[in-house]
């Protein structure tokens, strides 16, 4: 009896260790597949999440790509149509030189017309003239004869000087016709030759400015060129006279100076500076001495260039410095240098 109540009892404690055992596995199972669902739905968020990240910097980069893409093409665009007008301007300024050429041979064509028409009707003028003088010869000489016992000789000789008088006023007469055309015509070809030379001589002329841009590669390089405490832009500016500007212009700095030559000096001072990308107060001071030979040299050839054009030699070398520098002035907007070639020319 003993005996089967204890395997009863054993057989009922498996099987409510069973029952408990199912119920703590479907438990646990329960709890890993909740654990696994929210696993799963984190990783679906976060993919989402990140390729909806993606997807936004994917369309801003296609926008901004779009943007420079677009910015490219019309500046190409801009440069094109410029281009464009720059050539349709010469080919309106060619046609009207061509129609002014033109219209100047139809000119002269007219004025010779009317020339070959004038010496036609003076030649028959002067025949006529002739043939009248030829039969009053005749007809005074038949009456001299007949009135006086002159000789033929004698009357031939009275008739002759009566005619050269005639002949000598009408000769006056047609001289003086002929000085005033000429004069007339000559002051036609001095127009004509001065308005071609000054056509010739014609050159574009901009007016300088009290101020020059450098390109800079990129803001960064505003911050090396002021350098620290501002030490290297009071060395440049101290150099070379040239107030240095920099502001919000992107990628730019401002020269700024009355002295076209000095800023011309700060320009290629700081440009060189900015290739070298090595910018402190001795670099600076190396850099604006090399820029002011530079300056120098290009003021010499300048000169020389200039001399050679007119064709004057044997000139002083501070005289030639001294032409080379009317390079960088300005009268009323007009290169000073280029304007005395012109008036050299038109001399």
């Amino acid at each position: 009896m003993t005996i089967a109540i204890t395997i009863i009892s054993s057989l009922l404690f498996l099987i409510v260790g069973l029952v408990v055992g199912s119920l703590i596995f479907k438990s646990s199972t329960e709890k890993k597949l909740a654990a696994a669902r929210g696993t799963a739905e984190l990783i679906v968020e976060d993919a989402k999440k990140e390729a909806e990240t993606t997807k936004k910097e994917a369309l801003l980069e296609a926008k901004e790509e779009n943007h420079r893409l677009r910015t490219e093409i019309e500046n190409e665009l801009r440069g094109r149509r410029t281009e464009t007008q720059k050539a349709e301007n010469r080919l309106l300024q060619r046609e009207e030189n061509l129609d002014r050429k033109d219209t100047s041979l139809s000119k002269r064509e007219a004025t010779l017309e009317r020339k070959e028409e004038s010496i036609s009707k003076r030649q028959q003028q002067i025949e006529e003239k002739e043939s009248k003088l030829a039969e009053m010869i005749q007809a005074e000489q038949t009456e001299l004869e007949r009135i006086s016992a002159l000789s033929k000789e004698e009357a031939k000789s009275i008739i002759l000087n009566q005619v050269e008088d005639e002949l000598t006023h009408d000769t006056a007469i047609m001289v003086k016709e002929s000085e005033n055309r000429a004069k007339e015509e000559s002051d036609k070809k001095a127009k004509n030759i001065l308005s071609l030379a000054i056509q010739r001589c014609a050159a574009d002329h901009v007016a300088e400015t009290t101020v020059s841009v450098v390109t800079l590669p990129n803001d960064e390089m505003k911050g090396r060129i002021i350098g620290r405490e501002g030490r290297n832009i009071r060395t440049l500016e101290t150099l070379t006279g040239i107030d240095l500007i920099i502001d919000d212009t992107p990628e730019a700095v401002i020269l700024s100076g009355f002295d076209p030559i000095r800023r011309e000096i700060a320009r290629i001072a700081l440009e060189k500076l900015v290739q070298d990308g090595r910018i402190h107060p001795a670099r600076i001071e190396e850099m604006v001495d090399k820029a002011r030979k530079e300056v120098d040299e290009h003021i010499r050839e300048v000169g020389e260039q200039a001399t050679f054009e007119v064709g004057i030699h044997s000139i002083h070398p501070d005289l030639i410095k001294i032409l080379g520098r009317l390079r960088y002035r300005t009268s009323y907007g007009q290169n000073v240098l280029n304007h005395s070639l012109e008036v050299s020319k038109l001399a």
